[in-house]
């Protein structure tokens, strides 16, 4: 299996690297970032990146430039996002759905035999007409990728994500989120296990996804537990 990842220097894209570095099924890895990752790559991954490529693209609106490197892939996770708190609609459409899209479509056409893992988020609205803003941007993005002639498209949709094997999210905010809740997620796991995956469970469960296949093209947490452990 090869794979093309984006989101590889994020919170979830980490985990999604370190499952896909550590399968022996997955040939080779090619990651879509605006920054190298530098560092990450010594992080736990000693000799597994043989395996690994990453193509340095500031402009992730237009893919046209790369798209001879895009082809031949089985796979693209995209694990790309970020939080909607202090953006506007308007801007968090644009990060959310308009650099998706031009992702997507560039690489259904390279790879019609593809399949699209899309990191979603619990609570996400397909209907596109709630009151919540990031889950009626979340749900128009969903709805637009599986209109893609992709070989299939799936819809992963993680509530609380517990990180593992050390893996720390840039966001500030985050941080201190995860200072407090981390500790508890034992607790969390007992009292809400339909709510609450890990970073491992993610990236197992997109591999597993793409050799497996899957009834539901839409996943939970439940789903996401299920396939990974």
């Amino acid at each position: 299996m090869k794979v093309i990842l984006f989101g590889a220097t994020g919170m979830v894209g980490q985990g999604v690297l370190r499952e896909c570095l550590a399968d022996p099924q997955v040939t080779a890895v090619l990651a879509i970032v605006r920054q190298s990752l530098g560092s990450l790559l010594h992080q736990g991954f000693a000799g597994q990146v043989n395996k690994l490529t990453e193509i340095v693209h500031k402009d992730f609106t237009n893919f046209t430039p790369i798209e001879k490197e895009l082809t031949g892939y089985d796979a693209c996770f995209f694990c790309l996002g970020v939080s909607s708190v202090g953006m506007s609609e308007a801007a968090y459409r644009l990060v959310t759905y308009d650099l998706t899209l031009a992702a997507a479509q560039t690489l259904a056409k390279c790879n019609p035999g593809m399949t699209f893992i899309y990191v979603s988020g619990e609570s996400t609205d397909s209907t596109e007409k709630g009151k919540v803003m990031w889950a009626r941007v979340k749900g128009a993005t969903e709805n637009a990728l599986f209109q893609l002639p992709f070989k299939a498209a799936y819809m992963f949709r993680p509530g609380y994500i517990q990180t593992l094997d050390g893996i720390v999210t840039k966001v500030k905010l985050y941080r201190a989120f995860y200072a407090v809740i981390g500790p508890l997620y034992p607790l969390l796991k007992r009292l809400f296990p339909k709510h609450v995956t890990t970073t491992r469970q993610v990236g197992l469960a997109m591999i597993r996804v793409v050799r497996q296949g899957y009834g539901k093209k839409i996943l939970g947490n439940h789903e996401i537990n299920e396939i990974g452990s």
